[in-house]
């Protein structure tokens, strides 16, 4: 006799429904994807200082073309609401106060990956059927930059790597160019 487990997937609604009643703390580290509430892996020092180092190149060059935001929560569907480490939105006067980000506000994401490479390798599917039009995967063991543009289904049409030395420009947002020895550190 075989078992069947049956897994129940929660919406955006009940998970905040869920941290209202305890739960789970504001302080604890996890997303909804795909209907599953994952932990986040801890942020080391590699992982943290790089995001501090694209916080403070994309505030300089964005200016007010876009929002920065960094690791906070945008709903992409009723299943799913990653908290990504840097996005760049549309400007808003609220600063999103009213509600948190949906994908048609937003620019780029950029996910840092030191030891959550294949984590981060689930959710770029997910923010191609969202729509979003690019997203960066820092990698930092290998020491590149993956640029995924033209999302299409649950992927991207266009995937291009860059390394130190080179430099990379944003295609939704003019004037970000950034040297990845600038954010590979």
């Amino acid at each position: 006799m075989s078992v069947q487990i049956v897994r129940r997937h929660f919406n955006v609604d009940e998970y905040y429904r869920m941290a209202a009643a305890g739960v789970f703390s504001e302080d604890d580290r996890v997303e909804l994807i795909e209907g599953e509430i994952v932990e986040k892996n801890p942020i080391g020092s590699r992982h943290a200082a790089c995001v501090v180092r694209l916080t403070k190149l994309l505030e300089r060059l964005a200016g007010d073309h876009a929002i920065v935001w960094v690791q906070n929560p945008m709903q992409i569907s009723d299943y799913s609401e990653p908290l990504p480490d840097v996005a760049l939105l549309k400007p808003r006067d609220d600063f999103y106060a009213q509600a948190n980000p949906q994908p048609s506000d937003v620019l780029l994401i950029i996910e840092v990956a030191d030891s959550s490479v294949e984590y981060d390798n689930i959710k770029i599917p997910l923010y191609a059927q969202a729509g979003i039009p690019e997203v960066w995967l820092v990698n930092l063991p290998e020491g590149t930059i993956e640029i995924y543009t033209q999302p299409s289904n649950d992927s991207y049409k266009e995937t291009r790597y860059m390394k130190r030395g080179e430099s990379l420009a944003s295609e939704t947002i003019p004037g970000v160019i950034i040297d990845a020895d600038s954010v590979l550190g």
